[in-house]
């Protein structure tokens, strides 16, 4: 199955052009499976310490405009988060979206930083405790949002479930790349499974990109950059009954 990570602006200028050449690299490697960034298309509210409901309505209000488009890539799926209100209360809701049934909420973000330039508890309420399995198509998945991949629980629960991918939306800074990495690779070998990630990226710095496809052994296979923020890979959903067999899955599914 292919599928696409990427790393991606939010600013309407440069949105609108990386959304463009985004839309062709899907078209030209017949992706079935895009991952977007955490709060794809919309800017990072949590960057400002108290929450400003005008600023949160424009957001929703921007990022519902988008959803008709996503469309425009071409995938069967197209998965993310986004800002959601339910009742009073506000959510960074993750989500897939495909032609047949349009967009539909998966699980919302459970763990919420609390620190300067993350004041994400101070912007959302908590969701979903529980990390269940999803699917796109022939795909199995998990969804851990940015802050949940570090969430090594998850992983032991993944593997008895038998996922064929972790699935990770971030905005995440460039002076932590080296570490999420690392994250991303513990979840694919603990997991048995690929590891997915997108991020995003901002002029100022904070958010610099760095999305991967990471095998269950933990190879590196593909890896956005600034010169190429995008990349595809066919997954091999064979390899992963093998991985479950090998070390270290064996040695905690007969414990």
């Amino acid at each position: 199955m292919k599928v696409t990570v990427c790393e991606l602006p939010h600013e309407p200028g440069p949105l609108a052009a990386a959304w463009a050449d985004l839309c062709a690299h899907v078209a030209k490697h017949a992706s079935e499976l895009v991952l977007l960034p955490e709060f794809a298309f919309v800017e990072p509210l949590w960057e400002q310490d108290y929450f400003d409901p005008a600023r949160w309505d424009e957001s929703v209000a921007r990022s519902n405009a988008w959803a008709p488009r996503l469309g425009e890539l071409g995938a069967a799926h197209v998965v993310s988060t986004r800002p959601a209100t339910v009742g009073r209360r506000h959510f960074n809701e993750g989500f897939i979206w495909s032609s047949g049934a349009g967009l539909v909420p998966l699980r919302s973000k459970w763990f919420l930083p609390d620190e300067p330039g993350g004041w994400e508890a101070r912007w959302f309420v908590r969701g979903h405790r529980e990390f269940p399995r999803f699917t796109a198509s022939r795909m199995s998945f998990g969804l851990n949002i940015c802050t949940e991949l570090w969430a090594l629980e998850t992983y032991a629960s993944y593997a008895e479930m038998g996922i064929h991918a972790v699935l990770c939306p971030r905005a995440t800074w460039a002076s932590t790349a080296s570490k999420w990495l690392s994250a991303g690779t513990v979840a694919a070998v603990r997991s048995g499974a690929y590891c997915l990630s997108s991020n995003r990226v901002h002029p100022n710095g904070n958010c610099a990109g760095g999305g991967w496809i990471i095998s269950p052994d933990g190879e590196l296979l593909a890896a956005t950059t600034r010169e190429s923020p995008f990349c595809t890979f066919d997954l091999d959903f064979g390899v992963l009954k093998a991985a479950a067999r090998t070390y270290p899955r064996y040695v905690f599914a007969r414990a």
